[in-house]
């Protein structure tokens, strides 16, 4: 694994789906998940580096369309006991509810899980304006048996105090800022 220095694959025209947020992701991840998520930040072994695992993530995930609005990203992390683990991690940035979603991340995780024999952390990044949505769980139930995914989120809109976005100097609450206040922008 690398020392904080992440390692990606060369880009590809499939590529193109990628959103601003991929690149700053690759380059701050340790910084993106102390700003979205703390409790998992705490966790993780930060002295023992991380890698992005994009070509593993490439082939798992093949539905990617063009013209979608979201980044994907698995990284390799080390937990605090030793454990290396990968998090796959999916910044939605469609400015609207997408029914499928929970679903779309029950479906990376299994298919990550089942390919590489790894459990996998599913994280979300959400830039939607409905307060009301957080689809953090999918599964179903079928004859007592259950299969079941429940996620953490990060909601954009949950961030929506400009001044102390600001005052933060983690480069995730200026990135937030900006798409905040571009969406306040977006009608004038």
């Amino acid at each position: 694994m690398t020392s904080g220095t992440p390692m990606t694959a060369p880009s590809t025209d499939n590529d193109t789906y990628d959103s601003p947020w991929k690149d700053i992701l690759e380059h701050a991840f340790p910084e993106f998940m102390e700003f979205y998520f703390p409790e998992a930040h705490a966790r993780i072994d930060w002295t023992r580096g991380h890698e992005f695992k994009n070509t593993e993530l490439r082939q798992v995930v093949r539905d990617a369309e063009l013209g979608k609005r979201f980044a994907d990203a698995l990284v390799q992390i080390t937990l605090e006991g030793g454990e290396e683990r990968w998090v796959y991690i999916h910044i939605e940035v469609q400015g609207q509810r997408d029914s499928d979603f929970a679903k779309r991340m029950f479906t990376y995780n299994y298919r990550l899980f089942d390919r590489y024999a790894r459990p996998i952390a599913s994280l979300a990044v959400l830039a939607d304006e409905d307060r009301g949505w957080r689809p953090g769980r999918y599964g179903f139930e079928v004859l007592g048996c259950h299969h079941t995914l429940e996620f953490p989120i990060a909601k954009l809109i949950d961030y929506d105090r400009a001044e102390s976005l600001e005052a933060n100097p983690n480069p995730f609450a200026l990135v937030t800022s900006a798409h905040l206040r571009t969406r306040r922008t977006k009608g004038d």
